[in-house]
């Protein structure tokens, strides 16, 4: 008795943790969590265009990548995240760029050589910049969305023309027409 009594506790619990490994997440709470971290990442006050954080929603595990220039938002943007209904796990894959007083510098020419160029200049106007330039020890990495092909090319141009960069990786897409 006491042995039937155990083989279906073990089966009842075993069955419990494959229900809970296995359940169904409802479309419409993942698309809830995808609005709600986006939103609650650009809402960071020390995110910046020289930051870029991406996120994948499974299920109800949120995973954190990309490149930040602050400690902080790393730990900021962790924190948020973790504080959005039904989250249940955040994986914190947020590099933290080294601190370089030369990638400081570039950033900044960075900056103005696509963001001061006037056909760039539309990309200026959002809160959110478009573009994000990240730098870790002089190489360059282009993110973001642009409107066409043209201006992917143009930024790619006009940070391979500032000094002191050693290499531009220009992973813009390009945003579909309407």
């Amino acid at each position: 008795m006491r042995s039937k009594f155990l083989v279906l506790a073990i089966f009842v619990a075993t069955s419990f943790l494959s229900a809970q490994t296995q359940r169904e997440v409802p479309a419409r709470s993942v698309e809830r969590i995808q609005k709600e971290v986006r939103h609650e990442l650009l809402m960071l006050p020390y995110f910046d265009v020289f930051d870029d954080i991406k996120f994948s929603v499974a299920g109800y595990e949120v995973t954190l990548v990309g490149q930040v220039t602050n400690p902080t938002l790393r730990r900021d943007a962790e924190n948020v995240v973790k504080h959005i209904e039904g989250v249940e796990k955040v994986v914190n894959q947020i590099e933290v760029l080294p601190t370089s007083s030369m990638d400081d510098g570039l950033r900044l020419q960075l900056y103005h050589a696509i963001y001061g160029f006037s056909a760039m200049e539309k990309y200026a106007m959002p809160v959110v910049k478009p573009i994000r330039i990240i730098v870790k020890n002089g190489h360059v990495t282009l993110e973001g969305v642009v409107d066409s092909e043209n201006d992917k090319n143009l930024a790619n141009i006009r940070a391979n023309g500032v000094s002191g960069v050693f290499s531009v990786t220009n992973n813009l897409a390009v945003a579909k027409s309407k």
